[in-house]
């Protein structure tokens, strides 16, 4: 086990507190108040004008976007980077860049949010927790201030015992409007293509009262060769008096109450103001392990006899392997398919409203779409999100590349434009983000960054954090060397960039290259696949500010909306299929699931109506064929074929699946009506896990047009029958006449 040294303790113990699920506690030692709801809001431009009148509401957790009434410019600031974007695209002078956080547009630094709570009973310590809050809080209670915590993406706990009181109590925080109040030190974010930056309280509050001694964290780390957990609890004595106390453990499955197994560390002691971080294994015999595909979950509740936690967690273990290139999900081989979710990016669509705190709009987004398109995975891009996505995530059995919120790029404006961080400080934000995030089992991969060339992260950063991860994940630091001998590589090949830019085409032709090498594939280590395509399309069917080029040199200037939304989907189909054919990636993870939409955004997601989280129908049906478990790839994308010829056409299967499957592959060419004008069928059979590849000699008919050639996979899983299909486009032509 890695080393923990003194410096993790002394941090955790300022800066965390128990992460404990549900919120409404088991047993009666801890009160746990949730304080969501319905705030008053103000704003201000000076830092201490606290309102004197409070006329606006505002929604907690949610954005202040959502203030009624409205606030105006509410959102309005130009980041450094993207003034930085904008003066390489050539739509500013270089002038106007800037070297601290950005410029606002708007005539405010703060807001202010108000609620009162009334307290029937005092405890000995009462802790206020802030889940995440942007652009940083700072916390008065009472009329006595708190404190601050800066960062926007980690917990903030306040201990409030000496301002609390029986009866009435007055809160408020200030948060920043925007990133510009925040010390340079401090890391509000970095994203070249987010247009606004809403703040808010977007995440739970919730106020914990207890008796001494305390529980500020609990960690607990699956160690399923002997089905047992390792619990590591950190304890503090709020009190004036010495503690002598048992630490005892009790855990349960997650929804029933029957004890399953059981610990006690005996004889600990604290004296006053002390803190103590004790670690205890716990037996669990014969627990169920946690997987995508039976999501199973438990509580472990930790006692001291004056402060009780409850943590969910599940018994598994993840890790990447460099001399295969594979994931392995509980000791097995596992294959990950999945797509990106770009959260503060959607914060900033105007749709976006109060939608990421609709339990049924993130549960159909979490689990009903992604069951629908054979997805396993997700990366959290560029962005944390609510505690109560990971709830979901973790009782859907989705695995998380946990991102955070680091884009800094290379020198694409000049090395002396490019961001750099202060160590210390991020030090600090990744303990926190570590801490918040730990016991999710969902969360598989700590993504320290997106798209970043520094090598601080892997030479300061990451060593210093790692080893407070009692489950070990791995560590993924972009296009920065791995910092650990089994950390993954993200990969970002991007076919259709260069076309994109006015460069020459891109043909699919090209993906008839039978090495199917992956460009990552250098670095020798596991392989993610987590960008690729560059085919983005807004909602309503225009393209981006990425793609305004590329979808006329593909269809031409008059091409409707509908064909490109079917040429979207088409291709990116193909590209998924290649991918996950070539066994190159550990991983393939489409970008982007969801985003915002906006006339001058970059990229955008395949929502018809995100309201109602529709996907257009064309992405919904290719992608869902591209990412089946058993999947098929017609390694063909000749656009034309003369009639009555032979072609040997290159069909590859993959199986996801850790068993063997077999059925049948049948070639069908069917005219503009949908009638088959060819067929061929044949058997297959793939070995778990494995990938086959089977050549057919295929008789195209002596007749010409618009054909759409089928590569369809039928077999039989978990006892009913299934069928995918991998599909392509072909003009049957003349043969050319032969000269004499």
């Amino acid at each position: 086990m890695p080393r923990i040294t003194n410096w993790f303790f002394k941090s955790l113990i300022i800066l965390s507190f128990a992460v404990a699920f549900p919120l409404s506690m088991r047993g009666a030692q801890r009160t746990t108040i949730s304080l969501n709801g319905t705030w008053d809001i103000e704003d201000s431009r000076e830092a201490e004008a606290v309102p004197v009148a409070w006329n606006h509401k505002a929604p907690v957790p949610g954005l202040v976007h959502s203030a009624k009434p409205a606030f105006p410019q509410v959102d309005l600031f130009d980041s450094r980077m993207l003034i930085q974007t904008r003066v390489g695209d050539g739509k500013l002078p270089k002038s106007a860049i800037v070297y601290n956080a950005g410029v606002p547009r708007q005539d405010r630094n703060w807001f202010w949010y108000h609620r009162t709570l009334a307290i029937s009973t005092t405890n000995s310590v009462a802790i206020l927790r802030i889940n995440k809050a942007q652009f940083g809080a700072a916390v008065w209670l009472n009329g006595i201030k708190i404190g601050d915590h800066l960062s926007c993406f980690t917990a903030a706990v306040f201990d409030v015992s000496k301002a609390i009181r029986r009866g009435p109590n007055e809160l408020i925080v200030r948060v920043g409007a925007h990133p510009g109040v925040l010390p340079p030190t401090v890391s509000g974010g970095t994203d070249y293509e987010k247009l606004r930056w809403t703040p808010g309280i977007y995440d739970n509050v919730s106020l914990t009262l207890s008796e001494n001694p305390v529980i500020e964290s609990v960690q607990v780390a699956s160690k399923i060769a002997d089905s047992s957990i390792l619990v590591q609890t950190s304890l503090r004595n709020f009190g004036k008096n010495p503690a002598s106390f048992n630490l005892t453990y009790r855990v349960h499955v997650w929804k029933e109450s029957v004890t399953v197994a059981s610990s006690v560390t005996k004889g600990i002691r604290l004296a006053p103001g002390e803190s103590k971080v004790v670690l205890q294994t716990v037996a669990v015999a014969g627990a169920r392990l946690w997987s995508p595909e039976s999501p199973n979950l438990y509580a472990l509740e930790t006692i001291t006899g004056g402060d009780t936690a409850t943590t969910r967690f599940g018994m598994r273990e993840f890790r990447f392997d460099t001399a295969t290139k594979r994931a392995y999900l509980n000791g097995r081989v596992y294959f990950m398919r999945g797509s990106n979710i770009t959260l503060h990016r959607f914060f900033e669509d105007p749709l976006s409203g109060t939608l990421p705190w609709d339990e049924a709009w993130v549960r159909k987004l979490l689990v009903e779409i992604p069951h629908e398109m054979h997805w396993n995975s997700f990366r959290f891009c560029i962005g944390p999100v609510p505690d109560q996505w990971l709830e979901i995530a973790d009782e859907a059995g989705l695995l998380i590349q946990n991102e955070y919120f680091v884009w800094t790029g290379h020198d694409w404006h000049g090395p002396e434009n490019q961001v750099h961080f202060n160590t210390d400080q991020m030090i600090r934000e990744y303990t926190e983000w570590m801490r918040d995030n730990w016991n999710h089992p969902s969360v598989v991969i700590w993504d320290a960054n997106n798209e970043t060339w520094d090598p601080t992260f892997g030479e300061k950063i990451i060593p210093a954090v790692r080893g407070l991860d009692l489950s070990n994940r791995p560590w993924e630091n972009s296009y920065n060397p791995p910092e650990g001998p089994d950390d993954p590589v993200e990969d970002h090949p991007y076919e259709h960039q260069i076309m994109a830019d006015g460069g020459p085409p891109f043909s699919m032709t090209t993906l008839e290259n039978p090495n199917g090498e992956a460009p990552g594939a250098q670095t020798g280590h596991a392989l993610i696949l987590n960008e690729y395509g560059w085919l983005w399309l807004n909602r309503d069917g225009t393209p981006t500010e990425l793609t305004k080029k590329l979808y006329p040199a593909l269809l031409g200037k008059d091409s409707t909306a509908q064909q490109r939304l079917a040429l979207n989907a088409y291709l990116l189909a193909g590209l998924t299929e290649y991918w996950r054919a070539y066994r190159q990636y550990a991983a393939v993870l489409h970008f982007v699931y969801l985003a915002s939409s906006d006339p001058a955004g970059a990229t955008s997601d395949h929502f018809r109506d995100v309201r109602k989280l529709e996907l257009h129908p064309e992405f919904r049906d290719y992608m869902s064929n591209a990412f089946a478990p058993v999947g098929v790839y017609l390694g063909f994308w000749q656009p034309a074929v003369e009639a009555a010829s032979l072609r040997s056409l290159p069909v590859m299967l993959v199986n996801d699946e850790d068993r063997e499957v077999e059925g049948t592959l049948t070639l069908a060419l069917e005219n503009a009506k949908g009638d088959r004008v060819a067929t061929q069928t044949a058997k297959f059979k793939i070995a778990p896990l494995g990938q086959a590849t089977i050549y057919n000699d295929f008789k195209f008919p002596q007749t010409t047009g618009d054909f759409l050639l089928r590569a369809i996979l039928e077999y039989q899983g978990g006892g009913v029958g299934v069928s995918t299909q991998s599909r392509r486009y072909v003009k049957l032509v003349e043969p050319e006449r032969k000269q004499d």
